[in-house]
């Protein structure tokens, strides 16, 4: 098994009306942040050995599932490979 992070998030390009409520609510509360940014994020656990194909499993689901093209993107990153071994 193969667990992998897939970060969903609007494009630069999209206006980010969540990012920019939670944006407003931080500051006025006063806390020092310059920007904010509202998006998705999910844990895929894929049974497959290999990294590769475990990260086309992964990019297929993004693109055809949990993400909109016209308005997200999204990034992924391996959090754990059967091959590692945790005590």
């Amino acid at each position: 098994m193969i667990k992998i992070a897939v970060k969903v998030k609007p494009r630069k390009e999209v206006l980010d009306s969540s990012g920019r409520a939670v944006f407003s609510l931080l500051k006025s509360r006063g806390f020092p942040v310059s920007a904010c940014h509202f998006g998705k994020y999910l844990e895929l656990d894929i049974n497959e050995t290999n990294k590769e194909k475990a990260l086309d499993i992964a990019k297929k689901a993004a693109h055809d599932v949990l993400h909109n093209p016209l308005i997200e993107s999204f990034e992924m990153e391996i959090l754990k490979d059967s091959d590692s071994h945790t005590d």
